[in-house]
């Protein structure tokens, strides 16, 4: 039998309570609320399962306090682990706090508390997709589409120095690298992801079969 919203109310309140805060069930909308002197009102949202109309109704709670909390069984499955990552994610995001509960027992676990969100800023992916942006030829791709087919910059670089040995014949990577302008050309060529180059000699690239008619 799935569980219900209404059993994760008691552990919950028991949680609130040990805390200090006076609390209630079903006021207004708000599934709980607990109050504690004169701070900030505490809402929590209980819930079965994570869902989107379980975050709708937590940000609703904003605009009556700043500390709300979603809470939901707390489960041990992998896939259910993997969930919890993400939502976890997503709460952090919100600025909203999130409590497990194991209906088996009552325990609760406190996993985030509501506080304001500051993303932590990844610099070196920032500056590989600056990269990317500055040496894609134009604007190639339709934003939205697969990944099938997309034009990239190592593709674009790929191209250049397929163009440069189509005019110029078999030459040194060196060489290739200063006149189609890409300075990774040796590893272009010698990965041969597209199976269009060919190596000739040592240091020296041709195009293959492939490259020639492409």
């Amino acid at each position: 039998m799935p569980p219900r919203e209404t059993e994760l109310y008691a552990p919950v309140k028991a949680l609130l309570e040990s805390q200090g805060y006076t609390v209630k069930g079903e006021v207004g909308a708000l599934d709980v609320m607990g109050v504690r002197g004169d701070e900030d009102p505490v809402v929590v949202e209980l819930k079965t399962g994570f869902s989107l109309s379980l975050f709708h109704q937590a940000i609703a709670r904003q605009a009556i306090t700043d500390v709300v909390y979603v809470a939901v069984p707390h489960n041990k499955s992998k896939a259910s682990r993997a969930a919890l990552k993400r939502n976890k994610g997503l709460c952090r995001r919100l600025g909203l706090g999130l409590i497990l509960v194991r209906l088996s027992d009552g325990h609760t676990q406190v996993v985030c508390d509501p506080a304001p969100y500051s993303p932590r800023k990844n610099l070196k992916r920032k500056a590989r997709l600056l990269r990317e942006f500055a040496r894609l030829p134009g604007d190639p791709n339709t934003g939205g589409s697969t990944r099938a087919n997309l034009m990239t910059a190592y593709r674009a670089d790929a191209q250049r120095c397929q163009a440069y040995l189509k005019e110029h014949g078999p030459s040194k990577a060196s060489i290739v690298a200063k006149g189609a302008e890409v300075p990774t050309a040796r590893n272009i060529m010698s990965d041969n992801h597209y199976g269009w180059f060919e190596r000739v000699s040592r240091g020296v690239y041709g195009l293959s079969q492939v490259g020639l008619a492409t």
